[in-house]
């Protein structure tokens, strides 16, 4: 049965081959395959191995190369003619006495044709012939992975091991052939070994580890590694690579807490002034594991002045705080507060500066924006660019700041200003962008529709992908609404009820959209009142009422330009707010089967395959 198996599995690999061979023609018709190699290809791939023997056989004895050898010998293993195959095989041996390649194709006819203890024997010798030869003992090794005897790899490398000693010792390929046997305990010690000797491959090590443990593996899998690590870290406390290593496998695992605690511990023995904890913050933050950030970040901060990362801890701390408490939720009065506090307990002490100027930024937005203390912003962020120190990109996003500040509190012209100001600027900067949409969303709201749209037609092109599409999006709202007739009310309706929705003039913005279904209820503006209202429902935490609408546009208008965006946002909803993750998959899956060519498409992939309990 075993023979059976190889042989069926060596047939395989060489029907693939002769695939490639007949489909993969070069296009010099000086290069093109006689027609012998033609027939012999086409008697092969239809089984008919006998007929392929006789064409393999000739084109062998015209031009012995490995790709004819290869399929002679599997040609006259299919038709058992095992004494021929003996003579070929013995016969290539003995013109390649150092290719031991040879003696495991014999074993193979050997065992083909019934004689096991003989195939044995000469895989043996095989390996007894072995030479102190790196690339001899890998070829060797390999060719009986090829036949299905990993153990007679492990036995290969072992013996190369020895007689190698104290140049190479094979430890990556054994590795990798206990993880082809899933014997992970040996392949991780394997793997340990190589670090014993030389900590410098630690980067290698991680590789190979990295395809067989991590978040997605098997826990008792997980489980063998993280043992051993903790045996050599207990049993060599001074040799902190193995803990170092340790960490590592905590964070491919998403364990970021042990990670953390194995982090502080690295510093303080390597008296690494907090710079491992700093990068293990990064990565927390990148991953949305806001707890173990700021655990990280006061634990830098706690080693005081001294460390080299203490104002950056204190910074980085901040925007964490900021993006725990306004990302994917709504914020309230008293976490808005608190946000405050913090902002300006870091400001007292590291003082107004570039370093600072985002955390300046974020606090005037938290004033007016959840504080509604729209003159404390002003002031503060007026204050903020006259510093003579700042850096012009830093002083820019201030006074973009500013302007959404001066448009919530209805300086429309002066918030207008500033924008102008910055795309001035930063015309072919990617702020100089933001500035120019901005800008043109000033217009919209006034109801110069033709001005806004010139803006935003320049836009489109935008290399930063977000604006291009936020500016798609509005010209195609201006284009849809205006086409049919010049009736500009509905529009200018909707455009003045978005800047109270801006403005957090909430319930008058509501009524506007009322108002504007009420006195024309057939107009094509009603999916995009749909999605405001949406909006709206969604910035005052009213999460069921908001999907009540997304729904609602879905039923109604799931092929117009906001489809896509309907779908996105409300299997957001369900899986973020509503926890109800059935709903949530089916939306994710109508994103990918009803808009493939939608920007959402990636990310709703991704989190529909994480619901599902897809390992990615």
């Amino acid at each position: 049965m075993k023979m059976k198996k190889q042989l069926h599995i060596l047939l395989a690999c060489f029907a693939i081959l002769a695939a490639a061979a007949a489909f993969a023609q070069p296009t010099d018709p000086k290069n093109q395959p006689s027609t012998d190699e033609q027939l012999a290809v086409q008697y092969y791939q239809a089984g008919e191995y006998d007929k392929a023997l006789v064409y393999y056989e000739k084109l062998f004895n015209k031009k012995p190369i490995a790709l004819y050898y290869n399929y002679y010998l599997a040609c006259m293993i299919a038709v058992k003619d095992f004494k021929k195959a003996e003579r070929v095989v013995k016969k290539q041996a003995r013109n390649f006495p150092y290719d031991l390649r040879y003696q495991v194709d014999l074993g193979r006819v050997y065992r083909a044709a019934g004689e096991e203890d003989k195939a044995m024997r000469t895989f043996n010798e095989a390996i007894n012939t072995l030479q102190p030869n790196q690339e001899q003992v890998v070829e060797l090794a390999q060719s009986f992975l090829g036949i299905n005897e990993p153990d007679l790899a492990i036995e290969t490398y072992k013996k190369g091991r020895k007689l190698m000693s104290g140049f190479y010792g094979f430890n990556f390929e054994l590795a990798e052939v206990y993880a082809i046997k899933k014997d992970h305990q040996a392949m991780v010690n394997e793997l340990m070994e190589v670090l014993e000797v030389n900590e410098g491959y630690l980067q290698q090590v991680q590789n190979a580890l990295q395809t067989r443990f991590g978040a997605e593996a098997d826990e008792k899998q997980n489980l063998i590694l993280k043992n051993e690590l903790l045996r050599r870290v207990q049993k060599q406390p001074d040799k902190t690579i193995f803990a170092e290593l340790l960490m590592w496998m905590f964070m491919q695992q998403k364990d970021y807490e042990a990670a953390f605690v194995q982090a502080k511990a690295l510093d303080k023995r390597r008296q690494e002034d907090g710079s491992r904890v700093m990068s293990l913050a990064e990565t927390c933050v990148s991953s949305g594991d806001y707890e173990i950030a700021l655990r990280c970040y006061d634990y830098v901060i706690a080693l005081g002045q001294r460390s080299f990362y203490y104002g950056q801890a204190q910074i980085e701390r901040a925007n964490v705080l900021y993006r725990q408490k306004t990302e994917r939720r709504t914020t309230s009065v008293s976490e808005a507060e608190e946000l405050k506090r913090e902002f300006e307990k870091v400001l007292a002490e590291l003082g107004p500066g570039n370093s600072t100027a985002g955390l300046i930024r974020m606090l005037a937005h938290v004033e007016a924006f959840y504080l509604h203390k729209n003159a404390d912003a002003i002031k503060r962020l007026e204050e903020a660019i006259q510093l003579p120190q700042l850096r012009p990109a830093d002083r820019a996003l201030l006074k973009l700041e500013l302007g959404d500040v001066l448009l919530l509190d209805g300086q429309v012209w002066e918030a207008s200003l500033r924008y102008s100001q910055v795309e001035k600027e930063f015309k072919h900067d990617l702020i100089g962008q933001d500035a120019k949409f901005r800008n043109s969303k000033v217009y919209f709201y006034v109801g110069d529709f033709l001005f806004a749209q010139a803006q935003l037609d320049v836009l489109k092109g935008s290399t930063e992908k977000l604006i291009a599409n936020d500016a798609m999006d509005l010209s195609l709202l201006i284009t849809d609404n205006l086409a049919l007739d010049s009736n500009e009310v509905p529009l200018l309706m909707y455009a003045r009820a978005d800047l109270l929705a801006f403005q957090n003039k909430d319930a008058q913005a509501m009524l506007t959209l009322d108002s504007i279904v009420k006195e024309f209820p057939a107009h094509t503006i009603a999916d995009n009142i749909l999605y405001k209202r949406y909006q709206v429902k969604y910035k005052q935490g009213n999460y069921t009422e908001a999907a009540d609408f997304l729904l609602k546009l879905v039923e109604q208008y799931s092929f117009e330009t906001l489809g896509d965006d309907a779908h996105y946002r409300l299997a957001e909803l369900y899986d973020y707010h509503l926890n109800q993750k059935d709903k949530a998959m089916q939306y994710y899956q109508e994103i990918l089967t009803k808009y493939p060519g939608s920007m959402f498409v990636v990310d709703a992939r991704k989190r529909y395959r994480t619901l599902r309990g897809d390992k990615l």
